[in-house]
């Protein structure tokens, strides 16, 4: 029996192009993602390098300045449609589940996340679940099993009580090594309010 919902953000709730920022850095003259990139990027997930390093090192390496690479960067979040934030209060409202968010991201998306949806929006969103962790605040990144662990160990949350929506493969695989069960949504074809509808739950 399902007690505990544990939610993704992009994809999930907020919509996402994913190539856009890899299309505006091509356009800034950065035609190719390195390894290096790549490390810095996931260092920066996690929050082990602050932003203005982060951007230091696109700065230094690429030339590309502050503003340009916060735009480029930014360009993968879209909309947030208001059905979704709907359907999830009423989800919390009904008190059927603990409900957590598990989220990679890190401190330019989420800061440009509430600019764009507001301070009532936003909040609105985050009251609705029990405990709220960004990869960049806690250390840790999907697909990593020690993030999975730490969120079950800090809640108390039994593994086959869980189910963890995600729309990367590779995350819902992870935690379903644990023993999570998983719903790998796939974006354009799925969407988070057929939860039920799908019999996940």
């Amino acid at each position: 029996m399902i007690k505990n919902i544990i939610f993704d953000f992009g994809d999930i709730f907020i919509n996402l192009d994913k190539k856009a920022t890899y299309n505006e850095l091509e356009k800034l003259g950065v035609s190719e993602i390195s390894d290096e990139m790549m490390g810095v990027a996931h260092q920066y997930e996690k929050g082990l390098i602050s932003t203005d390093k982060f951007i230091e090192f696109f700065n230094k390496k690429f030339n590309v300045a502050k503003e340009d690479l916060v735009f480029a960067w930014n360009s993968i979040l879209l909309d947030f449609p208001l059905k979704r934030l709907v359907f999830l209060k009423e989800l919390a409202k009904s008190k059927k589940y603990r409900l957590f968010l598990l989220s990679n991201t890190n401190d330019l998306h989420i800061s440009s996340v509430k600019n764009s949806l507001g301070t009532e929006f936003f909040n609105d969103f985050k009251s609705c679940f029990e405990q709220f962790y960004l990869s960049h605040e806690i250390h840790f990144k999907k697909p990593d099993t020690a993030i999975y662990e730490f969120v079950l160990n800090e809640n108390n949350l039994i593994a086959e009580e869980t189910l963890f929506v995600d729309d990367l493969k590779e995350n819902t695989d992870a935690a379903n090594k644990l023993g999570i069960h998983t719903w790998n949504l796939i974006p354009g074809k799925e969407d988070v309010m057929e939860l039920f509808t799908k019999k996940h739950i």
